[in-house]
């Protein structure tokens, strides 16, 4: 069944097609190539219904017309030349031969460009002498023909501007003569075989002419306009409207202005050929009024990169004004052109055009007054649009005439070695203040000119019933009391003000609807006088327009050309002046209202600014075939606001692009060639790709950096006086990083999705670097690792705010090679083994107090081989300087050495994924260390003495000394018991390094056991244990997905009760599975049960058991009595060598040493026979004995630092003694397993057999 129209309109109606892109780019639309409303599309052929005697006038109109577009397109060929003799090829001395061909072949080249030089001098004469005998016809005193119209004598001023911009053309434009010089020596050298070549060389001379005089087509306008005579009547009408318009600024857009200006010269040029004409012209405008315009615009834009000086014109052709030319001095000192970097007092427009924009859903009956407050907004804001693009127009031009005299930056000269003009001009001549300004500019140009194009069809009706009723109230009501008043008796002038009324007034607005309902005829609150009428979306046309500003024009003057004063000046005249006044002022209104019909192409012209890209002159003046992109003015303004860090220029940064928009249009439409749309695409090709690059950098660096200071510690910012520099400004990002549709000639840019894929990708690198940086330092590094890995987290968390990128823990997992589910290893992980293989576990020492390990003074023998400390911007480390440097003072802190810190960066950094391959590494490396140390001891068990007593305590402390040194008979294998010192000495650094570790992973099982125990319904028991709570039932996140399925599935709404059932069964899964991994065992049980295990192996080796059944005292070889002797040799080396012996071990040989007498059932044995132990009885017995005989108990002197360090040694043995039986109890045998299954079980009874080595962990059945 068809849908009927009307719902379809409102179910389409309900669709929005708009989206939350913000609205900061340009408009970027295609600019129409049509003639628009300010053009009359049928060539005023509908002006003769009017009856007005125009026929001659419209003839003449459309003529120059024709010429004016001609000279357009000839001016276009001309700016858009390129020379052609740069590109022809030079023979080699091989092929002179074929020099008479190449002669030929460039020949026909040049003569192809020639031939359109040669139709712009046959055009501009022809121009020349119409526009003379156009001027002559109407200049009649006689009167013969009605004419010429305002809209006449601007196609006149247009036609002569047409003809002063081709003649700066030729003049600035070197590469015409240098082509035209090639092409007459060609041309002499092919034609000597051609017949009849007079008629030809006659037409290379009369070129060679034209292209070599300087203003040749001025000269001949003033000698087409000397021959013709009877001129100086219209060229002094020109001078006037010209001069009072400027004066007046009667001009709405800013061409028209710049057009007045360019001719304005070139007409005083022409009407002061004579004295006499000179002294009739100064009668009617004074020569200080021609002063002050040209001193306060002394420099004209003609082209893009080419300026006009009406001094400078006047100052050449001074031999055909001497009157004038005197004054030209005072041209000398002329008022500068520079841009202001912001005009505050200009924005309350842009809050009405806001207030405009909004209006959307208002009333289409809206009152007469607010309509006519919209038309006046809309001509204010092409007011400000042509004033602002004057602006950049003539400042432009003002830095063309001026370029940059002071010295050029030392880098840029280092970098480039000589500079062009284009740079001079344009690269180093705006100042950081002038590029500011200039964005700023340009923003307000492209996003009103936006908004006024967005609003189009919204104002579209209001600003034809405006027009509408503008006309009709002047001709039904203003003209109505002229003719009962003024005009009355005065019939000539009574005819064209009821011409007037004829040819516009709209009879068919009148209505009889009652007064009431009526709209007053003027809005502004003015009270109405006659007629009422209900206005109509009707506006006049181009014709219309024409005519009524001819015969006001006719009203004002009486037809007299020569009549003195201005254009509505009261000399005279017998009209009254405020009648005078109302004519005048719906005189211009009347030029405005075709610029307000043409909204769109006005808008248009008013904001194209691809005129900042063009630079064809410097081009050929500096002889290369394209500037770098770092001269190109947009995109030295993009690139103004990425170094600028200005956040308020930031969301204006896409406005500059809208300039390759604007010049790739007028390459393609104005000048029509493809080369020049190639090189603009090719420039925005590269600048987008930089673009792109540096403004992720920009938005990477804010956030970083953001992201740093959020990180930092606020007490440290509390007792800094200028913590404020660690404070970021917020920066605009917002608005870049919704951009999905960035129109650029043509082509839609998604660059949101631009910015993801670089975030990404620096994200990545970021992480590389911060790898490869730890790679290249040692372990203590670990918790900067961690700091900048936190600051980049928490940099990504932030900007995922504001942008879809990949996530962080996907990026940290393929940076360290950790993506595959069965992979456990990781590029962190294996980088931590290794640090800890090479150089931790090797050059490390313990500091048992301090519980850290610190660095050995000993120079390691082999050298850790590491890769050299990568390079980055600070972005990559911390975004700033300031924050590198505080967040670096952190890191300091922990660089020295490695403690909890450092083990809690570890755990965090792996995880529960790679940490258990870390620890099983570390187990394995003790296993292996152990096989090593294997036939290391027992080469020390060989060269013990058969038999060691105990210690005498006749002999006292240094019988005992020399009898331990005789007894350890170890000098012939020093290397031997250094190696067996360090092997220890890891074991012990691995086995402590499990102890911190158990520590670390405890507190964060019990910071999880205190966040789940609660849901889970568990409470900790006395000892420890984790006891289930009073109410045996399910536990508490159970119970509640329970009730909730129960009361949603009740719920007669509910369409799906299965999926509710399915989150309860898996809230019971996912009890069941916190439970079970509730009771964690311990690494450091788990490392002494495997170590154990090991030493199992050897243990008929090291733990021998007696022969007899008795404790062997003498005889004795097994290991504590070789650690015995290592240690007391190691304490007396510790005390005797310059460089502390113990500095080179620490603490951990004690570990090491300790822990395998205690695995292997020797610590009493140890603290029996121990030799260093020994040696303490003996010196408390003979300190006892000296004080009870009244002696100096310091009789062994000596041996005090020695025996100091045999305490120490006790004292730290004992401690670790006591802590091996606290956390692995001997007469239990108590340690951690693992099922096959991969459940642990805690404090598990097993014996220690060989075989357990080969089987742990999976003890336990």
């Amino acid at each position: 069944m068809a849908v009927p129209v009307e719902e379809a309109i409102a179910a389409l109606s309900t669709f929005s097609l708009e989206d939350d892109q913000p609205e900061v780019q340009g408009p970027a639309v295609w600019i129409s190539t049509e003639r628009g409303a300010t053009q009359s599309p049928i060539e005023y052929t509908d002006v003769s219904a009017y009856r007005l005697s125009l026929s001659e006038d419209t003839k003449a109109l459309n003529q120059l017309n024709s010429l004016i577009q001609e000279g357009k397109e000839m001016a276009s060929v001309l700016y858009t030349y390129r020379s052609c003799v740069k590109a022809l090829p030079q023979l080699p001395d091989s092929m002179k031969q074929s020099q008479a061909d190449l002669y030929l072949e460039t020949y026909q080249v040049l003569d192809l460009e020639m031939s359109r030089l040669r139709e712009i001098q046959r055009w501009q004469a022809s121009a020349a002498s119409k526009l003379a005998a156009d001027m002559q016809r109407f200049s009649r005193p006689e009167r013969r023909i009605n004419g010429p119209t305002i809209t006449h004598l601007w196609s006149m001023l247009k036609l002569l501007d047409v003809l002063v911009q081709l003649d700066h053309l030729k003049n600035a434009k070197a590469s015409i003569p240098n082509d035209f010089s090639w092409y007459k020596r060609t041309f002499t050298q092919v034609s000597v075989h051609w017949q009849d070549t007079d008629s030809m060389r006659e037409e290379l001379d009369d070129l060679q002419i034209f292209l070599s005089t300087r203003w040749a087509i001025l000269l001949n306008l003033h000698v087409e306009m000397f021959r013709v005579n009877n001129v100086e009547d219209i060229l002094q009408v020109l001078i006037v409207f010209a001069v009072e318009s400027l004066e007046l600024d009667f001009a709405l857009l800013f061409p028209e202005r710049h057009i007045l200006l360019r001719v304005l010269p070139v007409l005083v040029v022409l009407a002061t050929s004579s004295e006499k004409d000179s002294e009739s012209l100064y009668k009617r405008v004074k020569i200080n009024r021609l002063i002050n315009i040209f001193k306060n615009d002394p420099v004209i834009p003609a082209f893009p990169d080419l300026h006009l000086s009406p001094a400078a014109i006047l100052k050449e052709l001074a031999m055909y004004f001497q009157k004038f030319s005197t004054q030209t001095r005072l041209l000398t000192l002329p008022s500068p052109h520079e841009l202001p970097p912001r005009e505050a007092q200009e924005y309350p427009f842009i809050f009405s055009l806001l207030l405009l924009k909004s209006s959307d859903s208002a009333d289409v009956e809206w009152c007469k007054e607010v309509k006519g407050n919209m038309y006046d907004m809309v001509v204010e804001g092409f007011q400000l649009l042509s004033r602002w693009t004057a602006r950049i127009w003539e400042q432009c031009a003002w830095k063309f005439s001026r370029p940059c005299k002071v010295s050029v930056p030392m880098e840029s000269y280092e970098a480039s070695g000589s500079f062009s003009d284009y740079e001079k001009v344009v690269r180093y001549n705006y100042s950081a203040e002038e590029r500011k300004g200039l964005v700023e500019l340009v923003s307000y140009i492209k996003s009103i000119g936006s908004m006024m194009q967005r609003c189009d069809t919204l104002v579209a009706d209001a600003l034809w019933e405006t027009i509408h009723a503008e006309v009709q109230d002047f001709v039904q009501n203003t003209l109505a009391t002229m003719l009962r008043t003024t005009f009355r008796k005065k019939k000539d002038l009574s005819r064209i003000l009821s011409d007037m009324r004829t040819l516009s007034a709209d009879w068919m607005a009148n209505t009889s609807r009652p007064e009431s309902d009526l709209q007053p005829l003027q809005h502004g609150g003015e009270e109405s006088r006659g007629t009422f009428f209900h206005p109509r979306p009707v506006a006049p046309t181009s014709a219309q327009v024409h005519c009524l500003q001819f015969l006001i024009y006719e009203v004002v003057s009486g037809g007299n050309l020569r009549k003195p004063g201005g254009l509505f000046g009261n000399s005279g005249s017998e009209i009254p002046v405020n009648d005078l006044k109302q004519l005048e002022t719906f005189f211009y209104k009347l030029s405005f209202f075709l610029h307000v019909l043409d909204y769109t192409v006005t808008v248009a012209t008013l904001t194209d600014l691809g005129f900042l890209w063009f630079r064809e002159f410097y081009l050929e003046s500096s002889r290369v075939i394209q500037f770098p992109i770092e001269c190109s003015l947009p995109w030295m303004l993009v690139d103004h606001v990425l170094d600028s860090q200005n956040a308020g220029l930031l969301e204006s940064i896409l406005m500059p692009f809208d300039i390759y928009n604007d010049s790739a249009q007028q390459a393609l439409v104005v000048l029509k060639q493809r080369f020049l749309y190639d090189e603009i695409e090719a420039e925005v090709d590269h600048c987008f790709d930089i673009f792109v690059s540096k403004l992720c950098d920009n938005i990477f660096t804010y956030y970083k950096s953001w992201a740093a200071s959020e990180l930092l510690d606020p007490s440290f910012l509390f007792a800094l006086d200028n913590g404020e520099k660690y404070s970021i400004q917020p920066m605009r990002f917002t608005a870049l990083l919704k951009m999905t549709r960035v129109k650029l000639l043509g082509r839609t840019i998604d660059l949101r999705s631009l910015i993801a894929e670089r975030m990404n990708k620096v994200f990545r690198e970021n992480l590389e670097f911060l790898f490869d940086r730890f790679e290249s330092q040692d372990l203590c590094c670990i918790v900067e690792l961690e700091k900048l890995l936190d600051v980049l987290k928490h940099a990504h968390e932030l900007l995922s705010k504001d942008l879809l990128m990949d996530a962080f823990n996907l990026m940290l997992s393929e940076m360290q090679e950790n993506i595959s589910l069965v992979s456990y290893s990781s590029r962190l992980a294996s980088q931590i083994w290794m640090e800890m293989r090479n150089d931790f576990l090797p050059n490390f020492i313990l500091c048992n107090t301090t519980q850290r390990f610190v660095r050995s003074s000993k120079v390691p023998s082999v050298p850790v081989q590491r890769p050299s400390v990568p390079s980055a911007k600070p972005n990559f480390y911390c975004g700033t300087q300031d924050l590198n440097s505080a967040h670096q003072t952190f890191a300091q802190l922990h660089s020295g050495f490695f403690g909890m810190a450092h083990m809690f960066s570890i755990v965090r950094l792996l995880g529960s994924r790679s940490l258990p391959w870390l620890i099983r590494a570390l187990l394995d490396h003790i296993s292996n260390k152990i096989a090593t140390l294997e036939p290391m001891i027992t080469g020390l068990q060989e060269a013990l003495p058969k038999s060691i007593g105990l210690l005498p305590f006749d002999g006292g402390v240094t019988g005992c000394m020399r009898l331990v040194r005789e007894n350890l008979n170890w000098a012939s294998k020093p290397e031997l018991k250094c190696e067996v010192l360090r092997g220890i000495k890891e074991i012990g650094s691995v086995l402590y390094w499990m102890g911190l570790l158990d520590i670390v992973l405890r507190e964060l099982d019990t910071t999880h056991f205190m966040q789940t125990a609660p849901w889970l319904g568990l409470i900790p028991g006395v000892d420890g244990q984790i006891l289930q709570g009073q109410d045996c039932g399910d536990s508490p996140v159970v119970t509640l997905f329970k009730s909730a399925t129960a009361a949603i599935v009740s719920n007669p709404g509910c369409l799906d009760p299965t999926s509710f059932h399915t989150l309860s069964k898996q809230a019971e899964a996912a009890d069941l599975l916190c439970k079970a991994n509730m009771n964690t065992g311990s690494v450091l049980e788990y490392a002494l049960a495997f170590t154990s295990a090991a030493l199992d192996k050897y243990c008929s080796k090291w733990s021998a058991a007696p022969k007899t059944g008795f404790l062997d005292i003498t005889t004795s070889k097994d290991f504590y009595r070789i650690f015995s002797g290592l240690q007391i040799g190691h304490l007396e080396e510790s005390v005797q060598l310059p460089p502390n012996n113990h500095e080179i071990l620490g603490d951990s040989v004690a570990w090491g040493g300790c822990t395998i007498i205690y695995l292997l059932g020797q610590q009493l044995h140890f603290e029996l026979f121990d030799f260093s132990y020994q040696v303490l009885n003996v010196a408390e017995v003979e300190v006892a004995a000296l004080i009870q005989t009244h002696k100096n108990p310091h009789l062994a002197q000596g041996w005090e630092c020695l025996l100091e360090a045999m305490k120490k040694a006790r004292r730290l043995n004992n401690h670790v003694f006591s802590m091996l039986k606290a956390r692995c109890p001997l007469e239990d045998k108590v340690a951690c397993a693992i099922k096959q299954s991969g459940a642990p079980l805690h404090r598990i009874k097993f014996e220690n057999t060989v075989s357990a080595f080969e089987t742990l962990p999976q003890k336990g059945v």
